[in-house]
């Protein structure tokens, strides 16, 4: 039904993007994804420039273990060596930055990105939700739930123009059979 309308993502778009830093804890990311009653969150770097993104399958996978380096650590400790405590702590501060889960490579899209577009790459790619930028720097977020709520706007504007037809098509068949009749 996309395919048929004008809307671009600038259009659907949800603007002033709630958004992390790399270095930013992964506190920070999950309190601000449930105070904003979001699933995804973009990392941008001091510039403003997106550098990953952090979504609830992100974080679910977080759980999943730690990095080679981080796992040869944890292995000499579990044979009895001493790491020192700050060494310690240190591994487990740097698991708890947005930088260790984020997803890097970002799918961007423009403001006059075609609806219809932004659709058929979210299913190619199997995302959620896609950054929309300008030169550059982060304007807003387009989700699949904007995509809905495009869709059902432009369905409703379809069936009130089929209704205002109808109606104007029923008078016509009166006026016709009036006609007729006298």
């Amino acid at each position: 039904m996309l395919e048929n309308t004008i809307l671009t993502a600038g259009d659907l778009m949800t603007p002033n993007v709630a958004v992390v830093h790399p270095e930013s804890s992964l506190l920070e990311a999950v309190k601000l994804m449930v105070q904003r009653h979001i699933s995804g969150v973009p990392v941008v770097d001091a510039a403003g420039k997106i550098v990953g993104i952090v979504t609830e399958g992100d974080l679910v996978r977080w759980h999943e273990g730690y990095t080679d380096r981080q796992s040869r650590w944890l292995d000499m400790l579990a044979d009895g060596f001493d790491l020192a405590p700050d060494f310690l702590q240190a591994i487990q501060e740097q698991q708890r930055k947005v930088k260790t889960i984020m997803s890097p490579n970002v799918t961007t899209v423009t403001e006059d990105t075609p609806a219809r577009e932004v659709a058929s790459l979210m299913h190619a790619k199997n995302i959620k939700r896609v950054p929309v930028v300008r030169d550059g720097q982060l304007v807003g977020i387009l989700a699949r739930s904007d995509l809905i709520r495009g869709l059902a706007q432009r369905l409703e504007e379809k069936l009130a123009t089929t209704t205002i037809e109808l109606e104007t098509l029923d008078e016509a068949l009166r006026r016709r059979r009036d006609e007729k009749s006298r």
